[in-house]
C-alpha cells in the first residue's frame, strides 16, 4: 500500500504534457499540476486566485446548486446565477394556470417578492484535504475487498466526524482513481434559497428538446436565485427574519466579450466521467444499455408530448419531467454515435493489449497485473445480463409514476403490520403522507402513466430475456394474453395509486386493517414483486460483481499510471469541485461543414416558427431586436451575442457552471455540450468536443431590457 501512495503522490506533482482542453482538475492541486500550463495558454490570474483557504478566492463564489447543478454568486447580497433548466423544477412548483411562471417568466422586484423553495440547498466548499493515508489505515495487500470496504467506511466515519466537530459545517470524503486516493470536502450548506428571476420558457428553453445537445444554439438558459442566512450569517431554514447571504467572494462580470482562441475555464461540479472504462464496459454501454434506454424513453416521450400539445395544464405538469427524460435519451444517442465514430472500443482494445504486454514483462508486474485483463473479461461476461436486467427495471418498471408512488407507501405498510404499533401511530403516519399525495397528484396524469405502462411492460416482456424477468411481469402477460393495452386499462382503473380521490380517502381514515387494501392493489402488487425481484435477483448479483469490478479498476488505473509515467492523469468526475480549461473555438462536425463559435439574436429570429412550441419568439424580445435596443450589452460588432462554444471538458453537473476568462471574470454560464461531443464522458475528442454557454451579456440584456429588473444589474460588479 505504501508503494501505491508513493506512486500516486509522484504523479500528482509531476509536470507532464497534457492537452489544455481535456481534464477535470482538482482545485487544490492547480498550483502543482496546472498553473504553468494554464498561464501558457493565456491565463493571467494565479492558481491561488482560483483556490485558497487562507484568502477569499473564486472557489468561495461557486455553489453546488441542489444535488446536481452548479451556480455562481454574483453580488455581495448572495445573488446567484444558474441554468434555467437547473431551476426548472422550482419554477414549475410555483407555477399554475393563473401564475404560469414557466410560460410568462418571473421577476421579483424586491426582496419581499422572492419565492422560497422547500428542500433546495446551496453548498459552498470551505476547504478540501487529501486524507488518503487516514482512510486506508489498516489496509494491506492481503485485505479482502469486503473487509477493505468495512475499514474504509469506518475510517471515513471517524475522519469526517472529527473534522466538523464543534462547527456547523458538513464533511464528505470521496474516492479518486477507484479508491487509490481520497479527498475530504468541508462544506457549508445553505437551506434558504429563493427564486429571484427566470425568463419565460420561450427564452430560457428556446429550441426545447429539438435543439437540446445541438449546435448552433440560441437558448437563454439562465435563472436567478438568492441565498439567505439567519440573522447571524449562518445557514438556516426559511424564515421571514432571514437576511441575504454576504459571501466571502462574488464573481466580477465582464461585458468585454471574447474572440476565437481566447483562454477560458469552467469552475463547477461535474457529475460522472468514465475515462478508465475497458473495451468490454464500453460495449456493454453502447450495445446493450444505451439502446434499451433510448427505445423506452422515446416511447414515453412520444406519449407525453402528445398530451402536452393538447392541454396547457399538462404542459405545466410535465414540463420538467419531459426535459429530464429527453435529456438522457438524446445524450445517449449522441454518445453512441461518437463512440462509434472514434472507434473507441477498438482503441481501448489496443491499449489493453499494450497494458497486458507491459504487465507480463516482469515477474513483479505479472504477479500484480498479469491476469487483470482476463479477469475483466470474466467479470463482464458474468455481469452483462444483470446490467441489462437493471436497465429494463429502471426504464420499464420503475419509470412508471404509479409504481414509484406505490413503493413510497411501504413504510406505512411496515408500520401497520407490526403488532405493537397502535392505531394512533398508524393514523398519524398516514396523515403525514397526505401532503406528499397531494404533491404527487398535482403533477400527475393517469392517462399518460397508463399508456406508458402499456408500452413499457410490452417492451419489457417481449425484448428482455425471460430468465431475468420478474414473475409479476410474466403473470400480467399470461392473464391478459399479451394484450398490454387491456392490462393497463384494467390495472389502472382498479388501482388506488392512480386516483387522488381514492388515495386521500384511504389516508385520511387509515386503520391497520386497511393495509390489506394496499397489498391487494394491482399496481402495488406489481411494484412490490418487481422491486423484490430486482433486489433479490439483480441487485445482489450486481453488488457481488461490482465489488470485483471496483477492485479491478483500482488496479487498472494504478497500473496505467505506472505504465505511462509521463502522462498526468486527472481523476474521473464525481460531483466534486473541479476546474477544466480550454479555448473559445469553432469546429467541423462533418465534411464541408464549419460551425462558428458564437450565435446571435438574429439566429433566434431565423428559427422563429409560431406553429412549433420550441420556436415561438417572445414578442418583447422581437421588439428589442427590431429596434436594435441592446444597450451596453451588444458586442463590438453591433450584434447581440447569445451563446458561444469552447473546448472546456464538461459533463452533467457542470450545468450552471461559470465560464471565466483569463482574468477570472464571468463571461458565460455553461449549459450543455454539443451532440458530436457527448461521448466525452468516455473519450474526449479535442476536435469535436465543445461546451455550450450562454453569453453573460445576453443574460444581462434579458434581465435589464426585457424584464426591467435593473435593480439586479445594479447589485452586480460589472467591468467592460
Amino acid at each position: 500500500m505504501k508503494k501505491i501512495l508513493i506512486s500516486i503522490a509522484f504523479l500528482i506533482v509531476a509536470q507532464s504534457f497534457m492537452r489544455a482542453d481535456e481534464g477535470m482538475w482538482i482545485p487544490m492541486l492547480l498550483k502543482q499540476q496546472n498553473e504553468k500550463d494554464m498561464r501558457a495558454n493565456g491565463m493571467r490570474i494565479s492558481a491561488d486566485d482560483i483556490y485558497s483557504i487562507n484568502n477569499a478566492s473564486l472557489k468561495d463564489a461557486i455553489v453546488l446548486f441542489g444535488r446536481g447543478c452548479t451556480g455562481e454568486i454574483v453580488s455581495d447580497k448572495g445573488l446567484m446565477l444558474t441554468n434555467h433548466h437547473c431551476g426548472y423544477g422550482n419554477i414549475q412548483q410555483h407555477s399554475s394556470l393563473e401564475f404560469n411562471y414557466l410560460e410568462k417568466g418571473f421577476w421579483a422586484m424586491s426582496l419581499d417578492e422572492e419565492l422560497p423553495n422547500k428542500g433546495l440547498t446551496a453548498t459552498i466548499l470551505i476547504r478540501m484535504e487529501d486524507v488518503t493515508k487516514a482512510v486506508l489505515e489498516g489496509i494491506t495487500n492481503q485485505t479482502s475487498e469486503s473487509e477493505r470496504a468495512k475499514i474504509v467506511e469506518k475510517n471515513i466515519e471517524k475522519i469526517t466526524k472529527e473534522a466538523v466537530k464543534g462547527t456547523h459545517y458538513s464533511a464528505v470524503i470521496k474516492p479518486f482513481y477507484y479508491g487509490n486516493q481520497y479527498f475530504m470536502y468541508i462544506n457549508e450548506i445553505f437551506k434558504d434559497i429563493r427564486l429571484v428571476g427566470a425568463p419565460p420558457s420561450n427564452i430560457g428553453k428556446f429550441g426545447g428538446d429539438t435543439d437540446n445537445w445541438m449546435w448552433p444554439r440560441h437558448t437563454g438558459d439562465f435563472s436567478v436565485f438568492r441565498i439567505y442566512t439567519g440573522p447571524d450569517g449562518k445557514p438556516a431554514e426559511f424564515s421571514k427574519d432571514n437576511i441575504p447571504y454576504k459571501p466571502k467572494k462574488h464573481l466580477t462580470i465582464s461585458t468585454k466579450g471574447y474572440k476565437k482562441d481566447d483562454f477560458t475555464f469552467v469552475f463547477g461540479y461535474p457529475g460522472t466521467t468514465e475515462q478508465f472504462l475497458t473495451s468490454q464496459a464500453v460495449a456493454l454501454k453502447t450495445v446493450y444499455e444505451n439502446p434499451i434506454a433510448i427505445q423506452l424513453r422515446e416511447e414515453r416521450l412520444n406519449i407525453i408530448k402528445k398530451h402536452m400539445d393538447s392541454d396547457p395544464l399538462i404542459r405545466i405538469q410535465y414540463a420538467a419531467k419531459v426535459a429530464s427524460i429527453a435529456n438522457g435519451w438524446k445524450k445517449w444517442i449522441g454518445e453512441n454515435r461518437g463512440i462509434k465514430r472514434l472507434n473507441t472500443i477498438s482503441e481501448k482494445q489496443v491499449l489493453e493489449a499494450k497494458f497486458n504486454a507491459w504487465a507480463n514483462a516482469t515477474p513483479e508486474r505479472k504477479a500484480e497485473y498479469g491476469n487483470l485483463m482476463a479477469d475483466f473479461k470474466k467479470v463482464y461476461d458474468k455481469a452483462t445480463p444483470y446490467y441489462v436486467s437493471y436497465k429494463y427495471f429502471s426504464e420499464a418498471a420503475y419509470s412508471i409514476e404509479a409504481v414509484r408512488y406505490a413503493l413510497s407507501l411501504r413504510s406505512l405498510i411496515y408500520l401497520a403490520e407490526k403488532k405493537e404499533t397502535t392505531e394512533t401511530a398508524v393514523k398519524t403516519h398516514a396523515q403525514a403522507l397526505i401532503d406528499a399525495a397531494k404533491s404527487h397528484f398535482k403533477g400527475y396524469q393517469q392517462v399518460i402513466d397508463k399508456e406508458s405502462f402499456a408500452v413499457a411492460t410490452r417492451i419489457y416482456f417481449e425484448n428482455h430475456d425471460s430468465q431475468y424477468q420478474p414473475q409479476a411481469l410474466k403473470d400480467i402477460a399470461k392473464k391478459y394474453k399479451n394484450n398490454f393495452d387491456r392490462a393497463a386499462e384494467d390495472i389502472f382503473s382498479k388501482s388506488l395509486f392512480t386516483s387522488e380521490e381514492k388515495m386521500l380517502a384511504l389516508l385520511q381514515n387509515f386503520k391497520k386493517k386497511d393495509v390489506k387494501k394496499i397489498k391487494k392493489d394491482p399496481i402495488y402488487t406489481y411494484a412490490e414483486e418487481t422491486i423484490n425481484h430486482y433486489r433479490e435477483e439483480i441487485y445482489s448479483a450486481l453488488m457481488e460483481v461490482e465489488e470485483k469490478i471496483d477492485h479491478l479498476y483500482r488496479l487498472y488505473s494504478k497500473g496505467l499510471m505506472e505504465m505511462m509515467p509521463d502522462k498526468l492523469f486527472y481523476p474521473d468526475a464525481n460531483m466534486t469541485l473541479r476546474v477544466t480549461y480550454g479555448k473559445v473555438d469553432d469546429y467541423y462536425p462533418y465534411d464541408g461543414v464549419r460551425y462558428h463559435y458564437f450565435t446571435t439574436l438574429d439566429g433566434i429570429m431565423e428559427k422563429e416558427n409560431p406553429d412549433v412550441y420550441d420556436y415561438i419568439v417572445e414578442p418583447k424580445l422581437k421588439e428589442l431586436w427590431k429596434a436594435k435596443d441592446y444597450g451596453s450589452y451588444a458586442d463590438k460588432d453591433g450584434s447581440m451575442h447569445v451563446v458561444f462554444i469552447a473546448s472546456n471538458h464538461t459533463t452533467g453537473g457542470n450545468s450552471g457552471s461559470p465560464v471565466l476568462n483569463a482574468d477570472g471574470h464571468l463571461i458565460g454560464i455553461n449549459f450543455d455540450r454539443n451532440w458530436e461531443g457527448t461521448m466525452s464522458d468516455v473519450q474526449y475528442d479535442p476536435d469535436q468536443c465543445r461546451n455550450i454557454s450562454i453569453d453573460i451579456r445576453y443574460c444581462l440584456f434579458i434581465i435589464d431590457k426585457l424584464a426591467g429588473a435593473k435593480h439586479l444589474i445594479d447589485e452586480m460588479t460589472i467591468v467592460n
